[in-house]
């Protein structure tokens, strides 16, 4: 596949993400607090499919990565929000099982997609660290929202998911700039903006809140 195609299929994935961001940040502009619609929690569900087969059609472990590790926090924000449920049986089935069906794909698929994705000669050694910690990093602010929300059985975006995404997202970029990756540098900047005005947000209720 050219790299005109995969790059579109990443930028596909970037729009639902920035989607999402541009969603959340005008509702909670409206309100001038932090809101947390179902729709982000829906275009971030589709948007980690696309994502996935990008990173993995560029064969970089780190996308693969952060996408996997997320992907089920998607879904159970869904839940938490009662969209879960509403989805068709069908729909919910290839939701719940596409990551195994893709990883036996891997195993089956007559190449060695392990060695491809530890071994790109595209990547050195220090970058794939590098955009692995970004990952996880960027990762860890669903982790901490999931987290979260778990303890009181409903979706939050609290402060601390948004200090992460910032951290994470900066670590993106400079990955991103030595990777020559176009689809992960657009993607984040225009996130950095949100999550900085996300942070203001939270930061202006809690004054508010407190009367400081």
């Amino acid at each position: 596949m050219s790299h005109w195609w995969i790059y579109t299929i990443g930028f596909m994935a970037q729009a639902l993400f920035s989607a999402r961001l541009l969603i959340q940040w005008i509702a909670s502009e409206r309100v001038k607090k932090t809101i947390n619609p179902q729709l982000f929690w829906e275009l971030s569900l589709f948007a980690s499919i696309i994502m996935f087969v990008y990173g993995w059609l560029r064969e970089d472990f780190a996308i693969i990565l952060g996408q996997s590790i997320t992907y089920f926090i998607y879904l159970r924000n869904l839940h938490f929000m009662g969209r879960w449920k509403m989805f068709p049986l069908i729909t919910r089935i290839i939701l719940l099982f596409l990551p195994t069906i893709f990883l036996i794909y891997s195993f089956t698929n007559g190449k060695n997609d392990t060695d491809i994705l530890f071994h790109n000669h595209n990547i050195p050694l220090w970058l794939l660290i590098w955009g692995s910690l970004a990952q996880i990093m960027f990762t860890m602010r669903f982790v901490y929202q999931w987290v979260y929300s778990e303890k009181r059985k409903s979706s939050h975006l609290p402060l601390g998911f948004w200090l992460i995404s910032l951290t994470g997202s900066s670590m993106i970029v400079i990955y991103a700039i030595f990777r020559a990756d176009p689809v992960l540098f657009l993607g984040q900047i225009f996130g950095l903006t949100v999550y900085a005005r996300n942070i203001y947000f939270n930061l202006n209720h809690k004054r508010i809140e407190t009367g400081h």
